[in-house]
């Protein structure tokens, strides 16, 4: 007992350290930041899947602390985001948690974590990252369109579009964060969970993409979506407005990867190589909306269990 516990004290204090490599580099090297912040879960990952809960929360702690020593103020924002995601990658692994449900747990927990720190910034700091990026969209369109009205273009058409797009954009920054959050939440679990089985750690597989499969209910959902704003037509900026808006863009996100999915399907059913399975993927996604339509077809109907008799 006694030497199980000092062989995860000191694997702790390794991970620990290795953690600490990472945060400074991702600190101090920006260029290497958005790839070195990939790997941040690692050290978690690996120590929660083989030792308890308790003994994790320590490393977690001992984290954070570490990174306010080595780093700013600064760090640990993001020294708590890695090492709570990354714990509980570890122990749902530990759990024999399905693939799907670990990327469902972490992403709400990275979501968490991104709006609560977006919330003290604003409170604490009196820094609002999303205003300042709007603000400096803005004035670099502005210089652009000095420079056209210079050249005798008129810009008076631009500059409603831009409005409008901006606009929109604001109103779809919910959807944006929760769509941004799980793409880097799938790519931080895609990259670390093969490093992981390295260590001798049983990772789950997630089931094929072609298997993806939503239930019926969501075209239901859809449909209501599309009659709400046919029949009540929401007031331009208003909350009632934002919120059907992204329920809308979400569902018809999911409804593509729906799409996608069946296009997959049908891919493997015919047998056709990976290098075509990619081509149409693409096409797939530059041609959204048949996509997406195609995937109303799929969940409606059951295409595939027609194709499969």
């Amino acid at each position: 007992m006694k030497h199980s516990s000092a062989r995860g004290l000191t694997e702790g204090a390794v991970l620990v350290a290795f953690f600490a490599v990472l945060l400074l580099i991702s600190i101090y090297i920006p260029p290497l930041a958005l790839v070195v912040n990939l790997f941040l879960v690692l050290p978690y990952i690996i120590y929660s899947s083989k030792y308890p809960l308790k003994s994790t929360l320590i490393m977690v702690a001992a984290g954070i602390g570490v990174s306010g020593i080595i780093g700013s103020l600064l760090a640990i924002p993001l020294a708590i985001a890695y090492s709570t995601t990354g714990a509980a990658i570890g122990w749902m692994i530990k759990e024999n948690k399905s693939k799907l449900m670990i990327f469902l747990v972490s992403t709400v927990i990275f979501l968490f974590h991104a709006i609560t720190q977006y919330v003290i910034s604003i409170f604490l700091l009196g820094i609002n990252v999303i205003e300042e990026m709007f603000t400096v969209m803005d004035e670099t369109y502005e210089r652009f369109l000095a420079m056209s009205e210079s050249s005798g273009i008129d810009v008076a058409e631009l500059q409603s579009n831009w409005t409008t797009h901006m606009n929109t954009i604001e109103m779809l920054l919910p959807t944006l964060l929760v769509f941004g959050v799980a793409v880097m939440v799938w790519i931080i679990i895609t990259v670390n969970l093969p490093i992981a089985k390295r260590f001798s750690i049983q990772v789950p597989k997630f089931t094929p993409f072609r298997e993806l499969s939503l239930p019926k209910s969501v075209i239901w959902y859809y449909l209501i979506i599309l009659i709400t704003t046919l029949v009540s037509s929401p007031e331009q900026g208003s909350l009632y407005a934002m919120a059907v808006l992204n329920l809308q863009v979400g569902l018809e996100i999911i409804l593509i990867l729906q799409g996608l999915s069946f296009i997959h399907f049908f891919a493997h059913l015919k047998g056709w190589g990976k290098g075509l399975i990619v081509l149409l993927t693409i096409f797939g996604i530059v041609l959204s909306p048949f996509t997406r339509i195609l995937g109303i077809i799929d969940l409606g109907f059951d295409l595939r269990k027609r194709l499969q008799q």
